[in-house]
């Protein structure tokens, strides 16, 4: 299920970002005096994310945040490991149930008109996501949250059933942007990713660079890592890593949840 247009060629080898501050900020202060920060996450519970993913993860001692559609035989077949992965402290986020987008939108051919979100109520989807929310808690016992908002469609029959769900979630992934622009003014209920797919290390580590010469930090948002779809290859998966854990002096790299709590924090502390 495609969940975020992916990012291609000319997108990735764009002018690096200016460093940017709100009015009356400074730099934002990474952790330990980094110079950015970078989420991995990985949208759909894919085998190819315990297969690959999550083994390439565990090898150079990083951290990514991975979001359950609930209703995939991934998560039902093979639940022990989706809890191994949490306890190895992994985020397991909310996908929803299964995965509703807008099936008016062009290019959304593939959506089957029982999981067309023209065709759910707001009411509905938002149950759905708090229900999703239960069963996440009921495989990782955790009770904060974070929400990447399938194929970044907000409205339900007419109506945005997102912005009701914010006293739910710590933050939402909403919108197409790999770095954001600035931390000050970043909204936590709407923070940009782009989903690669078919691209090398190296662009990939270029746009983690263009975080670095910006201060802020970039949200990438994978499914398949060597396999399935919308995929990237395990090698250009493995030399992102391989970048990553070699410049923890300069990125932290951490889950989704944890960057934006400490985000949420100095924004909070600043005002």
């Amino acid at each position: 299920m495609i969940c975020f247009k992916r990012f291609g060629l000319v997108l990735l080898l764009g002018l690096p970002l200016a460093p940017a501050h709100a009015a009356g900020h400074g730099p934002f202060p990474w952790p330990d005096g980094r110079k950015a920060a970078v989420s991995l996450a990985y949208d759909d519970a894919l085998d190819s994310q315990l297969d690959i993913a999550i083994p390439a993860l565990d090898r150079v001692g990083l951290k990514g945040s991975f979001y359950l559609q609930l209703s995939r035989d991934p998560v039902r077949d093979r639940m022990a490991e989706w809890r191994q992965a949490a306890a190895n402290g992994h985020e397991l986020g909310n996908h929803t149930l299964f995965h509703q987008c807008s099936g008016s939108l062009k290019g959304h051919e593939w959506v089957e008109p029982s999981r067309d979100l023209d065709r759910t109520s707001a009411a509905q989807m938002i149950d759905q996501v708090r229900l999703a929310n239960v069963m996440l808690t009921a495989i990782d016992g955790r009770t904060q949250r974070t929400l990447t908002v399938p194929c970044g469609d907000v409205i339900a029959d007419g109506e945005n059933y997102v912005a009701a769900l914010h006293p739910d979630f710590v933050a939402i992934k909403l919108g197409q942007g790999a770095v954001t622009p600035d931390m000050w003014a970043l909204d936590p209920y709407a923070v940009t990713v782009e989903a690669p797919e078919g691209v090398t290390g190296q662009q990939l580590i270029q746009r983690v660079q263009q975080a670095i010469e910006a201060g802020t930090m970039v949200n990438f948002t994978f499914h398949g890592v060597g396999g399935d779809y919308l995929s990237v290859s395990r090698q250009a998966h493995d030399e992102l890593l391989g970048y990553l854990a070699m410049h923890q002096d300069q990125v932290w790299v951490d889950t989704f949840i944890n960057i934006m709590q400490y985000v949420r924090e100095q924004q909070a502390a600043a005002h």
